[in-house]
């Protein structure tokens, strides 16, 4: 089931059926509960991130690739981190560049798949895991370089987590549509050129060892939102480096779950 979270004609969040760029099949019920289709058919006024997460973990550097563009070596566990639920935005909703990166420009792209979890996973075994995913989407894990490296601490979250930093979409894919998430394409691109061009059999850390391990006497709750990495092309490692600006357009694109896009604006100070 292609899940898509909108607002109908007359501004009401609906949940539904994806059946065009336009229209939607109504579903009664609640994510991660019982969704009962009405078979009724409406428009699409505006599409919504497919969920509000409870909780977002990230995993940095889980493509050999990206850790090889980056410099860095491969750890022996996950490197997990979290960033705020407010940075969630969806599909043609704008990135907005943060007044506070002042140095220059440092705004990246990072195509990822994102893995929502449908119940309450705690010890859970490597080979049940993927018994607690609900389903996929696109994300965009925008990073603010500068301050991802130097202006929190060494922590990523600040440089991650700015307004507008974590689209999702367009739509969710339940579990069932994809069958094994290691081997989808994921590619980013920015106005039309093609950045990144991965595949998710090249994860260091495949979807179901991530469960595993994050799961370690620790309750992943439903609507839990895990980015499982990102690919090599990321601009701070191109040569020269190349940032977003004002006026740009990102889509990320994961075979079988379709494309995000979102504008990319300067933010204006209040």
């Amino acid at each position: 089931m292609r899940i898509t979270r909108f607002l109908d004609m007359s501004g009401a969040i609906k949940l539904g059926i994806e059946r065009n760029d336009a229209q939607a099949e109504i579903l009664q019920g609640e994510l991660f509960g019982d969704l009962i289709s009405t078979g009724t058919l409406v428009e699409i006024k505006k599409r919504l991130a497919p969920l509000h997460p409870v909780n977002i973990f990230c995993i940095g550097l889980n493509y050999q690739d990206h850790a090889d563009e980056t410099g860095k070596s491969i750890a022996k566990n996950p490197i997990i981190f979290m960033i705020p639920t407010s940075a969630v935005t969806g599909p043609e909703e704008a990135i907005k560049l943060p007044v506070c990166c002042t140095r220059g420009p440092e705004v990246d792209y990072e195509a990822e798949l994102a893995v929502i979890i449908g119940k309450a996973a705690r010890d859970v075994s490597e080979a049940e895991a993927l018994d607690y995913v609900y389903g996929y989407c696109c994300a965009n894990d925008v990073s603010a370089r500068r301050w991802q490296k130097h202006g929190g601490g060494g922590q990523f979250t600040k440089g991650k987590g700015f307004d507008t930093f974590s689209p999702l979409g367009p739509v969710l894919v339940t579990a069932d549509e994809i069958g094994d998430p290691q081997n989808l394409s994921v590619r980013c691109f920015v106005n039309g050129e093609l950045r990144q061009d991965g595949n998710t059999r090249d994860m260091i850390f495949p979807v179901a060892r991530l469960i595993h391990l994050m799961s370690q006497d620790t309750t992943l709750l439903p609507g839990t939102v895990i980015l499982t990495g990102t690919p090599s092309g990321v601009g701070v490692a191109r040569k020269p480096s190349q940032f977003l600006a004002d006026g740009d357009q990102v889509t990320i694109s994961i075979e079988h779950i379709g494309e995000l896009t979102n504008p990319v604006i300067n933010a204006i100070e209040q």
